[in-house]
């Protein structure tokens, strides 16, 4: 197989280039080459992978170019320059790495605090120019002073422990910390406005969501304790700046330190030339040990999905590791080619999918499984569809999709039974992984049976009656059909039967037209795997 292939559009650190290389992956770096439009565009449709940091703007109609794109890796945090739903439908993993810069992001927030309390920057370009204004600046302890954090995540918890250590009391509000993580955290657990109510300063650490947009909005602006000093180094748009401009000029806020704006670059804010207000150019990440480390983690995650199928940090589908991906992958093989085999049956409209799993496989990270079997069922219908964007389809089509486990499965290890409803009638089948990896089917509509899968495969139903067998197998064989495996099941003797069969060559109209002919045959149809 040939390497896959990335391309970096951004600037990123050369020990990502690097290990791109060691992993034997085909690589190119052109770091100036996101802010040409056109020419990524042009070029895009080569590459199994785009490396991009904020510069890359991936939009839809970009991603209507990428049609080998399988993996766009964001070296950072925020996502706001990919347009997810986008990807996501044309079934494109975006990943990001939410954890190489949090040390450095809450670093510049604690900064950002002393700088506004002290008012550094005031009192540094005064005395540079000359200056000695020592009476203008005076400034407020940080000691004993209540910090409110708006987001205890990642970022915010290593922002509280910084605090506390700084002799800080510190309150959260945050609807997804739990009451034992904020004992840990040495921080008390508070509602929102609870919090503007008593924070002398208050620091965000949430992302940018239809709930946290304007957050601190005018209206929660009002509610603050007056003196209250405002940071921001998450993301613009959770403060209404015009309203806490205005606020900053009548008194009630005493400053604020913002990192990043609404709209951005920033080239005019209403917080811009207030008193006490600190600002700088969205450099939150902006450290060389964050650099670094996040094009470090770039790399290995785009890295791993390639080669192995692991997946970190994907903000549009489930995780699995590396250790779970090697376990994982022959059961989605066969969740797929099963769902497969039962969609290329079905000729209504299917209303539900539901996928039992039995035995070990039950223990294992079901959604790429499951992904897999609705992305096998719906494909003879729909094409486009594959597992990222599987289960949007299904439901964007009304499509029910069900998730069933027990913990035994008979006499076999593991086994998924898949059970399409569709307009018409329910088709259901069952399938293994043996210990070589391969997966088989072993039930078809309550009838056991033993088949593995082959690239051409021919499914008869008939009757259990003498001489089908030599029928069948005398008009395969006169016209010169090459037989890799023959499978054959019963429910009874004289009752309903399924032969199932592997060939080495797609089975012609006129071929199938003839099986049908064969007294015994109730159906007949051609598979393709």
């Amino acid at each position: 197989m040939p390497a896959p292939k990335i391309l970096i559009s951004d600037a990123l650190s050369p020990a990502a280039v690097q290990i791109f290389k060691d992993r034997g992956i085909d690589v190119t770096f052109d770091p100036a080459l996101g802010k040409d439009k056109d020419r990524l565009a042009r070029i895009i449709g080569d590459y199994d992978g785009l490396a991009i940091r904020s510069a890359t703007k991936v939009t839809a109609k970009l991603l209507e170019q990428a049609k080998n794109l399988k993996v766009i890796g964001r070296a950072g945090i925020g996502v706001d320059n990919v347009e997810i739903p986008a990807a996501t439908a044309r079934g494109v993993i975006v990943m990001n790495t939410p954890f190489g810069n949090s040390i450095t992001t809450a670093e510049h927030a604690i900064a950002m605090m002393f700088a506004l309390a002290r008012q550094i920057p005031a009192a540094d370009a005064s005395t540079q120019a000359g200056k000695w204004e020592k009476n203008r600046f005076m400034g407020v302890e940080i000691t004993a002073k209540t910090l409110g954090l708006i987001g205890a995540g990642n970022i915010g918890s290593i922002v509280a422990e910084r605090a506390i250590g700084l002799k800080m009391r510190v309150i959260a509000y945050d609807p997804y910390l739990s009451p034992e993580r904020a004992v840990a955290l040495g921080v008390e657990k508070v509602e929102l406005d609870d919090l503007l109510k008593r924070a002398d300063f208050i620091t965000l650490h949430v992302p940018m969501t239809e709930k946290t947009k304007n957050i601190l909005s005018a209206e929660a602006l009002a509610k603050t304790k007056k003196g209250v000093r405002i940071v921001n180094c998450a993301r613009g748009g959770l403060v209404d700046e015009q309203a806490l401009a205005e606020l900053i000029k009548s008194g009630h806020v005493a400053g604020a330190a913002f990192d990043v704006f609404s709209v951005e670059p920033a080239e005019s804010n209403p917080l811009f030339g207030l008193d006490n207000v600190v600002c700088t150019p969205h450099l939150g990440a902006s450290t060389n040990e964050a650099q670094e480390n996040v094009a470090l983690q770039v790399a290995e995650q785009m890295s791993d999905y390639l080669l192995k199928g692991a997946i970190t940090n994907a903000v549009n589908f489930p995780s699995i590791s590396a250790e779970e991906a090697p376990r994982i992958k022959p059961f989605v093989d066969l969740a797929e080619k099963l769902g497969s085999f039962l969609g290329q049956l079905t000729e209504a409209a299917v209303k539900g999918i539901r996928i039992e799993y039995e035995g070990a496989v039950a223990s294992l990270n079901l959604k790429a499984i499951s992904a897999a079997a609705i992305t096998g069922v719906l494909r003879p219908f729909l094409p486009e569809i594959n597992m990222v964007n599987a289960a949007l389809i299904a439901k964007e089509k009304g499509i029910v999709v069900e998730e069933l486990t027990r913990d035994v499965a008979g006499n076999l290890e593991s086994v998924i039974r898949i059970v399409v409803e569709a307009e018409d009638m329910p088709r259901h089948a069952s399938g293994t992984v043996f210990h070589d990896g391969k997966p088989r089917i072993v039930e078809i509509r309550d009838i056991a049976v033993d088949a593995e899968f082959a690239p051409h495969m021919l499914y008869v139903r008939n009757a259990d009656k003498p001489g089908f067998i030599g029928q069948f197998g005398s008009l395969l064989g006169g016209a010169g059909v090459n037989v890799a495996t023959f499978s054959l099941g019963r429910d009874k003797p004289g009752g309903d039967a399924i032969c199932y069969v592997a060939v080495d060559e797609p089975i012609s109209d006129e071929l199938l037209a003839r099986i049908h002919e064969i007294p015994m045959v109730k159906r007949a149809r051609r598979l393709k795997f």
